[in-house]
């Protein structure tokens, strides 16, 4: 009996380990981005995206070193992962689906000129839709129009689509001063 007490001491000991290793590695991981934002000049509000991508893979990581620990029965650990890898699978090849829409946000967020706060508009025939970009999230892009509606646009039906970003802020090249100065 002693030694059952023993064991389940040492993984609560362990448990409180990675615990605290999973928030040093969190407060590193946001400092890390503050700095790399700051660097490349990016929009402070990425932070938050950022961050949040962050806090998915420390969470995943967490789940694997708790279940580590606590010696997850090897036949349900299998039977969770061929669900999770099946689930994948499905969304690889889903237009529609919750992977794709998160791999969007992230090309969204590191590969295009958005930035929230922007005026946006996105040309599509048959709905148009003009507004600010409020926010990006892991699914959806957050727009205000003009008549104060809030209109979410999945990731990647925005990926899809043509996009007309107002840039008011851009300072004039050279040349563009001086074509405005001849006309």
């Amino acid at each position: 009996m002693q030694e059952i007490l023993d064991t389940e001491r040492v993984k609560i000991i362990e448990t409180a380990i990675l615990l605290v290793i999973v928030l040093l590695v969190k407060i590193s991981a946001a400092k890390g981005v503050n700095r790399i934002l700051a660097k490349l000049d990016f929009d402070p509000v990425r932070k938050t995206i950022s961050q949040k991508i962050i806090n998915l893979f420390i969470v995943i990581l967490l789940f694997f070193g708790l279940a580590g620990i606590w010696n997850i029965d090897q036949k349900e650990l299998i039977v969770f992962f061929t669900s999770v890898i099946t689930l994948l699978g499905i969304a690889f090849f889903a237009q529609w689906s919750l992977l794709s829409n998160i791999t969007s946000s992230l090309i969204l967020f590191f590969n295009h000129p958005l930035k929230i706060g922007q005026d946006i508009e996105i040309l599509d025939k048959d709905y148009p839709i003009k507004g600010k970009l409020e926010d990006i999230s892991f699914f959806f892009l957050h727009i205000r129009t003009p008549e104060n509606e809030h209109i979410t646009i999945p990731n990647n039906v925005i990926m899809q689509r043509t996009l007309l970003i107002k840039d008011y802020t851009r300072k004039a090249s050279p040349t563009e001063k001086q074509e405005k100065i001849n006309n």
